[in-house]
């Protein structure tokens, strides 16, 4: 059976996983006995898995997350006051299709960008759009976009990311622009995208942050109102490991 000409077909039409698996049972005497539904079968599949895992590539480069944390590696020994139970049904991602929020806060070092990145992960994982941003470097970028006259772009491209992680809030006081900036990006995914927002800070400061008492109740009303919390306690994780590593 002459085969290069379908497998210069499937390579010009983008299918190159399915052309690659026609070599590949060609190649392979067994696969003479195989039944046409089943050779058939198996090149969709290779062709399918290939996208998914292309897809998924593509998602975990447009995150940028900043660790390359998992979810099966997260370390619920430890005494920082992470709830096993919660943590795992936050890992279902069903928050993100509610379009709900999570706050992580807790002192430095416990882990908060930690598991910030592992939930980011396991959410590109599930099919989600994410999209990692440290608060001070969300509002250079806003700055510089403003100068330039593409705020309005940027802030558009924020709305279409499903899961948008805010990481390091606070504590310095917001700028009037940082202010309006915020209270646009946390509107504009009201009902319709999930923040993940990490901080040393409890959110009863929040409002100091803000430093605007009326867009502080706009704006943390639109977060807190439907967000999960994980608060976590205890000594930094770094300083005990460097303990450990010099006793």
């Amino acid at each position: 059976m002459l085969i290069h000409p379908t497998v210069e077909r499937l390579r010009a039409l983008g299918l190159t996983a399915m052309a690659d698996t026609v070599i590949e049972l060609q190649n392979n005497p067994e696969a003479a006995e195989m039944p046409h539904p089943d050779w058939l079968g198996l090149l969709v599949d290779r062709e399918v898995t290939a996208r998914d895992n292309r897809r998924l590539t593509r998602r975990l480069s447009n995150a940028k997350l900043r660790q390359a944390a998992t979810i099966e590696n997260v370390d619920y020994r430890t005494a920082r006051g992470l709830d096993r139970s919660l943590f795992q049904t936050l890992a279902s991602g069903q928050w993100i299709r509610d379009h709900n929020h999570l706050v992580i806060v807790g002192p430095t070092g416990t882990g908060k960008s930690w598991l910030a990145c592992a939930l980011g992960n396991r959410a590109c994982r599930d099919g989600f759009s994410v999209l990692y941003k440290r608060v001070p470097r969300l509002f250079a970028d806003l700055a510089q976009a403003r100068g330039e006259g593409r705020l309005a772009r940027l802030i558009a491209a924020l709305e279409r990311v499903n899961l948008l992680i805010l990481d390091d809030w606070g504590p310095e006081p917001l700028t009037a622009d940082q202010r309006r900036d915020l209270l646009e990006i946390v509107d504009d995914r009201y009902d319709k995208g999930s923040l993940l927002i990490t901080s040393q800070l409890p959110v009863s400061q929040w409002h100091d942050v803000i430093a605007d008492p009326t867009l502080g109740d706009a704006i943390l009303d639109r977060i807190i109102h439907n967000a999960h919390r994980i608060e976590l306690k205890g000594d930094s994780l770094r300083r005990r490991a460097d303990d450990r590593t010099n006793a």
